[in-house]
């Protein structure tokens, strides 16, 4: 089988596992948000990072909610880094954002986080954080969620189909999920420009 067929084909059997009334539940906890006013702050690393970034633009400009990324803010990051360390960098943004119960975290994530494994420690004390402010916890994540899954309110877990492309596939799929939410009439509020532009004709 060639090899363009096979991830095709895990892309398929993803599609097909994936947990719709999980992903309703995140309509359902980001259409709260909204409603009370609240702001959502979208949490990544790696992939996920940029991921989260084109998130931002996606539920501000079609969900109409208000919206954030620490990690569009690289001075702000780099500088926390550098002084204070990679592990409480999400957390010390949040607090300088003052993040409340009003709020939710929305985390984008390959693994979700592990204080045992010491991978993503930083999203791991931002949740800790918000659930010591009772903001509300979303998630995107893979494998079996990790510190994520654990304590989030609404969380949608990617299939793993297969253990040697848990990364392209969770990072994708991310994508796939987050422009369902857009897409949902839960949340969306704006058309998208080329489902609104008359088809041409030559």
């Amino acid at each position: 089988m060639a090899f363009s067929t096979q991830f095709l084909a895990e892309v398929q059997r993803i599609a097909a596992e994936l947990d719709a009334s999980a992903i309703e539940r995140l309509a359902a906890l980001l259409a709260d948000t909204r409603e009370r006013g609240g702001r959502l702050f979208i949490i990544g690393v790696g992939g996920s990072a940029a991921n989260a970034s084109h998130a931002v633009n996606d539920f501000r400009k079609i969900a109409g909610i208000e919206c954030y990324a620490p990690t569009d803010n690289v001075s702000e990051l780099t500088a926390r880094t550098n002084d204070e360390g990679w592990s409480t960098v999400f957390e010390a943004w949040l607090k300088t954002s003052r993040l409340t119960a009003k709020d939710t975290i929305l985390v984008l994530s390959v693994g979700g986080g592990s204080m045992d494994a010491q991978v993503s420690p930083n999203i791991v004390a931002a949740l800790r954080y918000a659930k010591f402010v009772k903001a509300s916890i979303g998630g995107i994540v893979g494998r079996d969620g990790g510190f994520t899954a654990t304590v989030a309110d609404a969380c949608v877990l990617i299939p793993v189909v297969n253990p040697d492309r848990v990364t392209p596939h969770s990072e994708a799929f991310q994508s796939v999920i987050w422009h369902l939410l857009v897409s949902h009439p839960a949340l969306k509020i704006a058309e998208t420009k080329w489902e609104s532009v008359a088809t041409c004709k030559a």
